[in-house]
């Protein structure tokens, strides 16, 4: 019978799981969909390098979304059985509040694991993904962002100029390019006509210019103008090569655990801080299983609606203890240890204090001051409330 039992809640749980998962993935990408949709209006980025980078994103958002998901799948859950009366059919059958824990706890292992996963593997190659993604759009799509009738500054110390411009062969007329590469001897070239070719290969861009001439400036005032009929100007761009260190979410785990010798301690703290953080967030599911339960039974007659609206101010009051014990750990307050395990600590003591009074059928904290405050207001501002 247990096993049948068992098999009833675990199956409550996966749907509501599944939507949490797409909406709050969907919800986080809306910040990026404009500034995406603009590279791919305004730019013309082909459709797929967004796509690539949408994939590069996507192991970030699954860290938070995945223990969001969760917590939102056990209150929906076990909202939708307690409001039907299923977990008092239960009870009356001899099966306490923690017979009923085995299937939660079981989902929200493998979401750890899924979410352990995520943050080893997915997120470090996603961050470092997009970010070479971003250096070779920036690189092959350099001339993209000119425009027809404006001076653009697309590439260092040069300004472009094109009375005309077709943006898909590239091909330009009325053509005005000033070059101060070499400060000393300033170019101004002027050409009817010409095209711009993209070379990612020797890292540079290349105008093919015609019918034009060419201006400089020489010291001691000097002063040159050559004509050409054809004219080659190649502009090398920047190096694909991310520049500067590697950030700390971008490193694996053996490169956290191993920093090289001679770091200096700022950036070993900052590696221990990430490694702690890396580990204890996906943890944080079963946290929420114990908290999610509890809070899930005592909602049962709110709906949906109120579940959601509690999934969220329980993730949000999670990472704003896990953003507070970043920052003391950041300052040294804490060691990193428990800068990094502290939220988890947190809010397991609260979710089993929780889960205790509801196995007990003692009533949570805070949970009559939802009925006083309606009362208020509608005393307040009620029928009842008009003078």
């Amino acid at each position: 019978m247990k096993k049948t039992l068992y098999r009833y809640i675990f199956n409550e749980i996966p749907p509501p799981f599944l939507v949490g998962m797409v909406t709050f993935t969907f919800v986080l990408l809306m910040g990026r969909f404009l500034k995406l949709a603009e590279m791919v209006v305004e730019k013309g980025v082909p459709f797929t390098d967004v796509l690539r980078m949408v994939s590069y994103l996507l192991p970030s958002f699954w860290l938070f979304t995945i223990p969001m998901a969760l917590l939102l799948s056990i209150l929906l859950a076990f909202g939708r059985l307690s409001g039907d009366s299923e977990v008092t059919a239960m009870k009356s059958c001899g099966i306490s509040l923690y017979g009923l824990l085995p299937p939660p706890l079981l989902f929200s292992a493998f979401a750890s694991l899924l979410c352990m996963w995520v943050t080893v593997y997915a997120v470090p190659w996603g961050n470092s993904s997009f970010k070479s993604l971003m250096l070779e759009i920036a690189q092959s799509s350099a001339g993209i962002s000119i425009k027809e009738k404006v001076f653009n500054n697309a590439f260092p110390d040069m300004v472009i100029y094109a009375d005309t411009l077709d943006a898909k062969a590239q091909n330009m007329a009325g053509v005005i390019v000033h070059d101060e590469r070499d400060p000393k001897t300033p170019t101004t070239i002027f050409a009817e006509t010409g095209a711009l070719y993209s070379d990612p290969k020797s890292h540079s861009m290349e105008f093919q210019l015609k019918n034009g001439s060419i201006h400089r400036t020489e010291d001691k005032g000097g002063y040159r103008m050559v004509q050409f009929q054809e004219y080659v100007l190649r502009v090398a761009l920047a190096d694909t090569a991310p520049k500067g260190p590697k950030k700390a979410s971008e490193m694996t785990i053996d490169e956290l655990l191993h920093p090289p010798k001679g770091t200096d301690k700022k950036e070993v703290l900052a590696r221990s801080l990430e490694l702690h953080g890396r580990l204890a967030l996906p943890f944080s599911c079963i946290v929420f299983t114990f908290m999610g339960v509890p809070l899930g039974i005592q909602n049962r007659r709110s709906g949906k609606a109120s579940g959601f609206s509690l999934s969220i101010a329980v993730i949000l009051c999670y990472y704003v203890a896990l953003s507070a014990f970043d920052t003391l750990g950041e300052r040294a307050i804490l060691p990193p240890f428990l800068s990094g395990w502290g939220p988890n600590l947190l809010f397991l003591a609260a979710g089993v204090y929780l889960f205790m009074k509801t196995a007990a059928e003692e009533p949570l904290p805070l949970t009559g001051l939802y009925p006083q405050m309606k009362e208020f207001v509608r005393a307040r501002f009620g029928k009842g409330g008009k003078r």
